[in-house]
């Protein structure tokens, strides 16, 4: 697909099917977020794959919306800042390599025909706790994987105009 294309067609799912996606294709997918850049290549994103029903329902305990563990598979994005490059004001950049990854992965399942939700409204502890993440490990970002089963909510952006600015402010 052509990307500003691919880029356009890429939104928030909320519906998903039951079927499973094939384990090829999720190694797809979790191959574009490895792949995704980072700050002095360090790389400090984990991926957690859940595929299991009862673990799935546990992330529940994190965030309670029924379309996100009833998805077939959820992946969880998590950073370890103290791999993290650090700009010399004290900007750690595990956040921002992690949302990197998690970009790439799904615009990855955009392109595969899947569908994903960016989710980072959650309790945190509880993530920590349902997936026994070691310390220094913090959860960034989730998503559920699937088939759709519904359409995404309509995009909109703002005009060019209001968020470009040329040579400086």
């Amino acid at each position: 697909m052509i990307f500003l294309d691919l880029v356009k067609e890429r939104s928030s799912i909320r519906a998903y099917e039951t079927r499973p996606v094939p384990e090829a294709t999720l190694m797809q997918v979790l191959e574009a977020a490895r792949w995704a850049p980072s700050a002095a290549n360090r790389q400090p994103w984990h991926l957690v794959l859940v595929q299991d029903a009862a673990q799935r329902r546990s992330l529940a305990e994190a965030y309670p919306r029924e379309w996100f563990w009833q998805a077939p598979a959820i992946i969880v994005v998590c950073v370890e800042s103290a791999r993290a490059w650090t700009r010399s004001d004290g900007k750690n950049y595990a956040d921002v390599d992690g949302a990197i990854a998690m970009d790439h992965l799904t615009l990855c399942a955009t392109d595969l025909g899947l569908a994903t939700c960016w989710v980072a409204a959650f309790d945190a502890a509880k993530v920590r706790g349902v997936l026994a993440l070691p310390t220094g490990v913090d959860p960034l970002a989730m998503t559920p994987i699937g088939y759709p089963a519904g359409a995404g909510r309509e995009k909109t952006r703002k005009p060019m105009a209001d968020v470009l600015r040329r040579e400086r402010w």
